[in-house]
C-alpha cells in the first residue's frame, strides 16, 4: 500500500498509536481484501485516525458512526465494516445506537477507545468517568457513576464482548482479527492510557489492576460467568468475556438473501404496486 501522507498528532504516549497498529495487524491477519473493507471514524481523538490508513473510510458525525456503517453493511454485506470510536462517542451521543446494533446482532467490529474522557477537547467527564474524578467539566469531581460497558453488551444480545488493553498489541490485534472473522456485532472495549488529560489512570494504575479472564479460568461460552466476571470492581479483566454465533441481522433479511443490494439493477424494481396506493 502506498505510504500514508499524513503523520499522527497524537500527544506522547497516548494508546491510540498503540490502537492503530494493532488495527492495522489485526486487518492483514483477518486476511479480507483492502478494496472489501471499510472504516468508520468518529469524532475525536480516536478519530484522526482515519488520516493514517490506506483503507476506505468515512469520518462521521460525533456518535453516528455506528448507524452509518450498519448503512453501508446493509447496503453491501460483502464488505468488512470496522468502527473506530471513543468512549464518548460509542457510550454517549452514539449509546442508543450501540444497544440497537446488538440488538439486531449487525455484522460489523467496533473499537471502542476508552480512556474515560473526551480527551480532544481538552479532558471533560465521559460516560465511562470514575465517580470522583475531577475534570475540566467537573472541577469538584464527578458526580454520576461509571457506565459499565460490557454488563451493558451482555445485557442487550451482544454476540462477542471483549475488553483488551491498548498497549498490549499482539493480544489486542489478535482480539481484533477474531472480532471480525465473528459473523455478527463484535465490541472490543479498549482501555487506552491517556497521560495528558488522565494522568491517574496511568499505565502502571493499569497494570496493578488488569487480569486475563483465560488466568482466571473463564469459558466465553459461559453467559452467567461473563456477568460475574463484568460486575468485578477488585480487578480490571480483559478478554473474550462472551460469544454467540446465530444469524446477522443481514441474513434475515429476505430482499438481501440472493445478494447484497448494490449488486441488483434498480431497473428491474417494480413499483407499480406501490404507486397503485397513491392514485
Amino acid at each position: 500500500m502506498p505510504k500514508v501522507p499524513f503523520d499522527p498528532t497524537w500527544c506522547p504516549g497516548c494508546g491510540n498509536y498503540a490502537i492503530w497498529a494493532s488495527l492495522k495487524k489485526g486487518l492483514v491477519d483477518a486476511g479480507n481484501p483492502a478494496e472489501k473493507t471499510v472504516i468508520f471514524y468518529d469524532v475525536g481523538c480516536s478519530g484522526n485516525m482515519t488520516n493514517f490508513n490506506t483503507y476506505y473510510g468515512f469520518h462521521t458525525l460525533h456518535g453516528r458512526a455506528l448507524p452509518t456503517a450498519v448503512g453501508t453493511k446493509l447496503a453491501n454485506h460483502g464488505l468488512t465494516v470496522v468502527v473506530v470510536i471513543g468512549d464518548g462517542g460509542c457510550y454517549g451521543e452514539g449509546g442508543t445506537h450501540l444497544i440497537n446494533l446488538m440488538r439486531g446482532n449487525h455484522d460489523i467490529t467496533v473499537i471502542v477507545h476508552n480512556n474515560h474522557r473526551y480527551s480532544l477537547t481538552t479532558g471533560q467527564t465521559s460516560p465511562t468517568t470514575e465517580k470522583g474524578d475531577k475534570t475540566k467539566s467537573t472541577p469538584e469531581g464527578a458526580i454520576e457513576e461509571p457506565i459499565n460497558p460490557i454488563a451493558i453488551a451482555l445485557s442487550n444480545h451482544g454476540t462477542f464482548v471483549a475488553r483488551e488493553f491498548a498497549p498490549d498489541i499482539n493480544r489486542l490485534s489478535s482480539r481484533i482479527t477474531q472480532a471480525i472473522k465473528h459473523p455478527g456485532f463484535s465490541l472490543i472495549d479498549t482501555l487506552q492510557p491517556c497521560p495528558v488529560f488522565n494522568p491517574h489512570q496511568s499505565l502502571e494504575w493499569y497494570r496493578e489492576r488488569l487480569i486475563k479472564l483465560e488466568d482466571e479460568g473463564h469459558s466465553p461460552d459461559n453467559l452467567n460467568d461473563a456477568w460475574k466476571q463484568a460486575m468485578r470492581i477488585d480487578k480490571l479483566p480483559i478478554g473474550l468475556f462472551y460469544e454467540e454465533v446465530k444469524p446477522a441481522y443481514h441474513e434475515q433479511v429476505t430482499e438481501l438473501k440472493d445478494g447484497p443490494l448494490v449488486a441488483k439493477s434498480i431497473e428491474t424494481i417494480d413499483l407499480s404496486i406501490l404507486l397503485e396506493e397513491f392514485k
